[in-house]
């Protein structure tokens, strides 16, 4: 989190809401103004499709009885009122078609953009203490590339789901009438082609989410050797981690294949016993019309117009499961992509606020009172902190200082409400820090960690980062007040580099002290380890401009510095085995 108002840094989400004004976590609801046009568009784009399939049963009886007319010697007037009707089903069915697959896929945009609203507004939310935190590379893999597994889902593999289960038991409804036995003959097909595709789609699923696991594994591993190239170098480890991204590689690839494999399989198994059901079909057909058999048909023997209706309507009978053969991998692919997006909305901890409440009135003096404070990461482990108490009066300077792993840094995340406490309760000038005061309070912090991060642009903007009323003169004399001035020349005002290239620690850390400057709706400073990895003549200065900064503030360190707790007014200290507080 980077050293300036606490608020700012929350991510500001479209169309999410959290609606739990308590102290419980919040619920996060999606609104949005197309919600009702998006369900009407899901559903109804399945329906056009189903309908335009089965525009194919008038066709195939227009078309049969035309050419029992022109066997019966009809001229051009018995066949032209056929032929016009099945021209002008042909070119509805082409409109239906079209409007049907326009709809789904907008539909299917439309819904991942909400599951993607929701996983993002989820990540936003979760703390940085919870300890389940994806890595960020794996969470961009599933937003920006698993996820869009959900569009082929939703737009072709549920439209052509719909038609596999509707538009076959209309036709067979439509044979039935004329010859129960070439129903029974599709009848007894049609049944063994889903059974082997749910026994081949329940592999397909596994083989997908591990594939979509190994790739996001993938990512996350590569974006986390990226960011330490510089020690990878210098620990002589390139050779090592390029076998490793090669070995992940050739697995990724078998785990490809294997699913692309699966696909052909469903494939294949459809295409059998869709040709089996075919040929039985028209070879009864074709001996009832020879004579040689007299048996399946309700009234008297086949005629041509009604075998050839039914044998128009066999291979369209299997079309629908033919098709959902060729989008039965999108089903795999998309569950697992679904299911990804909702484990990163999962989470265990989140910060209070974040849903811009409604603003609490917090003019009075900055104070901070802690009781009974409970905090653990899971309900299985053992309490970081455990009741505690800590009171602290307006101007007043604290340092809280303990061992690693004492809970110091986990302290100043419950006080800035960026973690959901078990028990207690902080309280800010007198209010109570909670889900639906959380925004407000926030406002009146700023923060500084080790590593504040610097964006890739000019001074001006990562100092003033987006806020209004904050102008290039505002900025000079912040980084004036912080010995910036000689540093950030005018010909440097372009030249800082993402994450802070071209700058060191010491220059970072004073540039987020710039930025707390510019806010002067602060007066709770809270720095988590300052001075940290720094030389001493730097350390003084960050303590110089900090203590400069935080005159008539409330200021709270969480330190190993002597020298800077030694400055302070009053050292706090946390006992690791009870986190009992002693001045």
């Amino acid at each position: 989190m980077s050293a300036s108002s606490a608020s700012d840094g929350i991510m500001k989400r479209q169309e999410v809401h959290g609606t739990s004004a308590s102290e419980g976590a919040p619920v996060l609801q999606i609104r949005s103004h197309r919600s009702t046009g998006r369900r009407g568009a899901t559903g109804l784009a399945p329906a056009i499709l189903c309908l335009s399939s089965l525009l194919w049963i008038g066709q195939a009886a227009m078309l049969a009885i035309g050419v029992g007319a022109i066997s019966q010697g009809g001229g051009v007037a018995g066949v032209s009122g056929p032929a016009l009707i099945v021209v002008g089903l042909g070119i509805l069915r082409a409109l239906l078609d079209a409007a049907g697959g326009r709809l789904a896929f907008r539909a299917a945009r439309q819904e991942l953009s909400v599951h993607r609203a929701a996983a993002t507004a989820a990540l936003a939310q979760r703390s940085p203490l919870d300890s389940g935190r994806p890595a960020s590379g794996m969470a961009a893999s599933v937003l920006g590339e698993q996820a869009e597994a959900i569009v082929p889902y939703l737009a072709r593999f549920r439209p052509a789901r719909m038609k596999a289960t509707v538009v076959p038991l209309v036709m067979l409804v439509c044979i039935l009438p004329i010859s129960w036995v070439a129903a029974l003959v599709l009848t007894f097909c049609a049944p063994l082609i889903p059974i082997f595709m749910a026994l081949i789609g329940w592999r397909a699923k596994a083989a997908s989410e591990k594939q979509l696991a190994e790739t996001g594994g993938i990512n996350a591993f590569l974006l986390d050797r990226l960011r330490g190239l510089a020690t990878i170098r210098a620990l002589d480890a390139v050779d090592a981690t390029a076998l490793r991204l090669r070995r992940d590689a050739d697995s990724l690839r078998i785990r490809t294949m294997t699913v692309l494999r699966i696909a052909f399989l469903s494939s294949a198994v459809l295409e059998f016993f869709a040709a089996l059901g075919v040929a039985a079909t028209a070879v009864y057909v074709g001996f009832s019309l020879l004579g040689s058999i007299d048996v399946g048909t309700w009234e008297g023997p086949l005629t041509l117009t009604q075998g050839l209706f039914i044998l128009l309507l066999a291979p369209a009978f299997f079309e629908p499961l033919r098709e959902l053969s060729a989008v039965w991998h999108d089903r795999a692919g998309g569950e697992a992509a679904l299911a990804a997006l909702k484990e990163l909305a999962a989470s265990q901890q989140t910060i209070l606020g974040g849903n811009d409440a409604k603003p609490v009135s917090s003019v009075g003096l900055a104070s901070i009172e802690i009781e009974g404070l409970v905090f653990r990461h899971t309900p299985e482990r053992k309490a970081v902190i455990d009741h505690l108490e800590l009171s602290v009066a307006p101007g007043e300077h604290v340092a809280l200082w303990g061992a690693s792993g004492s809970g110091k840094t986990t302290i100043l995340s419950l006080m800035a409400g960026l973690a959901r406490p078990e028990a207690g309760v902080v309280r800010i000038a007198g209010i109570p820090l909670r889900h639906d005061t959380a925004d407000s309070l926030r406002r009146r912090m700023a923060w500084i960690g080790q590593s504040p991060h610097v964006f890739a642009g000019s001074v001006i903007r990562n100092v003033a980062l987006g806020r209004n009323g904050i102008d290039g003169a505002t900025v000079t004399r912040a980084l004036d007040d912080v010995a910036l001035d000689k540093v950030f020349t005018p010909e440097r005002v372009a030249a800082v580099g993402e994450g802070g290239l071209g700058l060191s620690g010491g220059e970072a850390l004073r540039l987020a002290l710039a930025r707390m400057m510019v806010d002067e709706r602060a007066d709770i400073i809270l720095a988590d380890e300052p001075t940290a990895h720094l030389d001493a003549e730097t350390a003084t200065a960050v303590t110089d401009a900090l203590l400069s900064l935080a005159n008539g503030r409330i200021l709270i360190v969480a330190t190993h510095d002597p020298v800077l707790a030694g400055r302070l007014d009053r050292i706090v200290r946390l006992d690791t085995q009870s986190l009992g507080v002693a001045a």
